[in-house]
């Protein structure tokens, strides 16, 4: 169960209505970096979460936050298109509509939403769920939120950087405070967890035993003239999961050319296939 007060999580204020900065923070809301991406992704983990409740409260509140800074964003991005400045084009002036058409304003947002957020990137595409990452693996899950919120804090400070006006600023000096606070507690979370070498290599319950072990901790060159690829803390020492010892290797190839069978008659290939 779900409930709001039509309160804002956080003030939302703009002294300089600007479509195209509008634009911008259509990806914050539905681009891959967003706050839709985040706020599902916690959402379905939640529900997914099984073990120790206490994870699943962790992903439901977060999630819970996330849709907070939803209705934060699509609220600054109407305030920025519907007082759009008018001296965009001094012959639309009296027009504030069409001067923030003609500011970069994204057609959908005046079409389809009459000046108002939509569930769409800064070009338009609508975000479609294929970045929610919920594999049922407590572990994996909280090592993918880690990489989402990094990604998220990316592209908020880059639009803290494209923006001059202060409430927008402020808005989104809030939202990457929450972006930091957000990668530490997933990475708490794996270090509860066991940390690196408890956790890791996941699923820490499929026996290491029954994989190619020769290969587990190998860093593998490419290089097809065998010129050593460059070192590093991959390379050599021990493992991160504290399992193994990292080894440097030249792949070469271990099996044969393919050699597949004849087409199926009625296939629809060749007759040289069959």
């Amino acid at each position: 169960m779900f409930y709001t007060d039509n309160k804002l999580q956080f003030p939302v204020r703009v002294e300089t209505p600007d479509p195209q900065f509008a634009r911008a923070l259509q990806q914050a809301i539905g681009g891959v970096e967003g706050e839709i991406r985040v706020a599902m992704q916690y959402f379905f983990q939640a529900c997914g979460a099984r073990g120790d409740p206490k994870f699943r409260d962790l992903l439901m509140n977060t999630a819970t936050e996330e849709l907070g800074h939803i209705e934060m964003l699509a609220t600054a991005v109407a305030l920025n298109l519907e007082g759009a400045p008018v001296s965009i084009k001094d012959e639309v002036a009296a027009d504030p509509v069409a001067s923030a058409v003609l500011g970069g304003l994204n057609m959908k947002n005046l079409l389809s939403a009459g000046l108002s957020a939509m569930p769409v990137d800064s070009d338009g595409v609508p975000f479609d769920m294929s970045h929610i990452y919920a594999s049922g693996n407590i572990a994996a899950d909280m090592t993918a939120n880690v990489a989402a919120e990094s990604t998220g804090r990316v592209l908020a400070t880059r639009l803290y950087n494209l923006t001059s006006d202060p409430g927008m600023k402020e808005m989104l000096s809030f939202l990457i405070a929450r972006d930091t606070m957000h990668q530490n507690q997933w990475l708490a979370a794996l270090e509860e967890l066991g940390g690196s070498t408890g956790v890791f290599p996941i699923p820490n319950s499929f026996p290491q035993e029954q994989e190619n072990q020769e290969f587990s901790y190998a860093y593998l060159g490419f290089q097809k003239d065998g010129s050593p690829s460059a070192a590093g803390r991959w390379s050599e020492g021990p493992s991160v999961d504290g399992k193994g010892e990292f080894v440097t290797a030249s792949m070469k190839p271990l099996g044969s050319q393919p050699v597949l069978g004849p087409a199926l008659p009625n296939s629809g290939a060749q007759a040289e296939q069959m």
